[in-house]
């Protein structure tokens, strides 16, 4: 196929799409949203803060109703306190005049009338609206002499308004209450004056102040969407006091139970935290908006973005908060959204009308290329092709196809035959690590009968089989261990440790000295070693009944004695097994102490190495094992998995590079 001047597809379909929709969706949808912006916030931030601020003084309003008339009880209070009884008709009278006081009383110091007992509380409740109940209560029925509201009211010079509460075991109407000092001619703090509000007039109010809101933001929808809507969109307010407890609230569970403070322990953002100080100093401001990443925590806002109006309640010292969604604020938004949404629809239409029959006939081989590449993905390489034309990028599409299905075929051969080979060798691996890890000790405790030993080992490969070893086993009442690594890794390094494994096995149950297993070893490996292997081995013979450790070390990593401190054993410089056939190895021999833990590993500990290929390192090592002997009387188990964590923290990401094993030996008692 002779190649001519190439026409760039892209070019031919772009200009008849994109200068159209570039035009009148980019002018369209900059000048709505230019236009609008700034005008739904202004506008809806106004309205908030009027309605926020209206219903605060109307809170007000009612909480200066009540202040004003217990502070209008007091003159008479004051001249009547040598007439005690008189003070039931005064505290009957305050509550049958103030529809919105709950209950009113006076509570006396201990003793002011000594023919009334230690203490004197004329008290009126109103039961319902027709009935006002008067009683006497004394300290014997109603102790409140030393409860922290009448002692704290006693050193007040002023009336305030109490946190609220809930009332004996009444734990659903919320209670606040208007305490102030009553003062005899002499100056002397001698009594309480109380009034308590039910706090379910004003989460009345509140609801009907957000319901009427939320009525003025849906103003011309019917009931049924405003329904739909009410759930998430419609705002809600919340009443706090002066310590930050919410008085009112939409969880009903959170009043007086919950403070504003869980809204600075819930998130850390400094805009939610200079919010809730503001409310909690009594401050008042226009809006602050809250974003879905500030609140994702705070359980107030559920999560929501919106925006928080508060103004204070100056006569009770407590705040106003309204919380408005970000949706019920962005009608006018969505109101542009739509306008540009048919802006849109139109010039999608206007462009389709205009470039339908260029791009239908441009499309047309691409199609029949699709058809053909979905034939190929199924495996019919043979499939035909169509012929193109054109000298462009849908051409130069069709000859690579062509070029790709004869690469494909080509690959899926060698591929069916490669993954047949690989899956043969996975199994074979699998077998060959099954093998291996059946050949090293699995079950811990290994002699749980035993009360003079413990012993936990691990064994990590870096491949599927691995060059490591450890093993173990009591005879005679002695203790035959080694621990060993075998150069290289892969099949070959797990062949020499299967050997290596079995004489030792075989050669310990007729030898009992190290230095004379380790020789056997040696003799054996090195005999017609032409791979020029070697292996690394630490072999010991601990008398179970004396203490008495016998060792002998072939290259291998010293192991750590631990105790009451952490030493590293004393080991001959010997050479690996298998390097010199004819090599004395050197014998040694230490008295070991009670509850001493002989920790052994090979250098897949100590060379591990992180993503940057530092390595672990003994001095790691040795204060792994340093913290676990501080905390007291370790185990093994414990010791291997605290020093696998710390590796495992350190290497992090990194591909184990080398096989890592470790054996851990506690001797507890030495048969005295």
């Amino acid at each position: 196929m002779t190649k001519g001047k190439v026409r760039s597809f892209a070019d031919r379909l772009t200009r008849r799409i994109v200068l159209v929709l570039l035009i009148i969706m980019g002018l369209t949808a900059f000048w709505l949203f230019a236009l609008g912006a700034s005008f739904v916030l202004e506008e809806e931030t106004y309205r908030h803060e009027a309605m926020i601020q209206a219903t605060a003084e109307n809170i007000n309003h009612v909480i200066s109703d009540i202040f004003v008339a217990v502070n209008n009880q007091m003159p008479e209070i004051e001249e009547s306190l040598d007439r005690p009884e008189r003070m039931l008709k005064l505290v009957e009278r305050t509550v049958a005049q103030n529809p919105r006081i709950r209950s009113c009383g006076i509570s006396f110091v201990e003793n002011y009338y000594p023919g009334k007992g230690r203490g004197y509380m004329p008290y009126a409740v109103k039961r319902d609206s027709s009935h006002i109940e008067v009683n006497n209560f004394g300290a014997e029925r109603q102790d409140y002499l030393g409860e922290d509201w009448f002692l704290k009211a006693l050193d007040a010079k002023d009336g305030f308004w109490s946190e609220p509460f809930f009332e004996g075991n009444d734990s659903v109407s919320p209670l606040v209450a208007y305490v102030r000092p009553v003062f005899d001619q002499q100056g002397r703090a001698v009594a309480v004056l109380g009034a308590d509000i039910s706090l379910d007039w004003l989460r009345e109010k509140m609801e009907k102040a957000d319901w009427d809101l939320y009525c003025e933001q849906w103003t011309g929808f019917n009931e049924e969407r405003r329904a739909k809507r009410e759930e998430f969109w419609k705002p809600y307010s919340m009443i706090v006091s002066r310590k930050g407890t919410f008085i009112v609230h939409p969880d009903e569970r959170r009043i007086i139970r919950d403070s504003i403070g869980s809204i600075v322990k819930a998130s850390k953002d400094t805009v939610l935290v200079t919010m809730a100080q503001r409310i909690l100093e009594g401050k008042s401001s226009k809006v602050f908006e809250i974003t879905d990443e500030d609140n994702y925590e705070c359980s107030d806002f559920d999560g929501r973005s919106g925006y928080v109006f508060f103004t204070p309640i100056n006569h009770a010292g407590w705040s106003l908060v309204l919380f408005t969604p970000a949706l019920s604020l962005d009608m006018i938004a969505y109101f542009i959204g739509a306008l540009l949404a048919f802006f849109v629809l139109l010039a999608v239409v206007i462009v389709w009308l205009v470039s339908r029959y260029s791009i239908k006939r441009a499309a047309k081989p691409l199609k029949q290329l699709a058809s053909s590449a979905d034939e190929v993905a199924k495996g019919n390489f043979e499939v035909p092709l169509p012929d193109i034309k054109h000298r462009d990028e849908i051409g130069n599409l069709r000859d690579a196809m062509e070029d790709m299905q004869h690469s494909l075929a080509r690959y899926v051969s060698e591929l069916q035959e490669t993954t047949a080979s690989k899956a043969a060798i996975e199994q074979e691996l699998k077998t060959a690590h099954d093998i291996q890890m059946a050949m090293l000790p699995k079950i811990f405790p290994p002699f749980p009968e035993r009360d003079d030993i413990d012993i936990y080992g691990q064994l990590t490969p870096a491949k599927d089989v691995g060059g490591d070893l450890f093993d173990f086993f009591i005879l005679d009442e002695k203790l035959y261990f080694c621990i060993g690594d075998v150069s290289g890794k892969g099949v070959p390094a797990s062949l020499v440790m299967a050997m290596t494994r079995s004489l030792f096995r075989n050669v310990s149950l007729h030898v009992s000295e190290p230095n004379v297993i380790v020789g056997a070893l040696n003799a054996a490996v090195a005999d017609g070693n032409e791979s020029n292997m070697f292996v690394t081995v630490f072999l010991g013979v601990l008398d179970l009944q004396t203490g008495v450790f016998q060792y002998c070390n072939a290259g291998h990593n010293s192991p750590l004695l631990i105790g009451e401190g952490v030493e590293t054993l004393a080991c001959d410089a010997n050479v690996p097994i298998g390097v010199i056939d004819d090599w004395s190895y050197s014998r040694q021999e230490i008295q070991l102490e009670k509850q001493t833990i002989i920790f052994l590993y090979t250098d897949g500990l100590s060379e591990a190495e992180d993503s940057m290929h530092g390595q672990f390192g003994e001095e790691r090592i040795n204060r792994v094992a340093k913290a676990q002997a501080a905390e007291g009387i370790i185990e093994p188990a414990a010791l291997v998995s605290a020093m696998n964590d710390e590796v495992h923290r350190f290497v992090d990401e990194a591909e184990q590079s080398d096989d890592l094993t470790m054996l851990a030996i506690k001797y507890i008692k030495n048969g005295s």
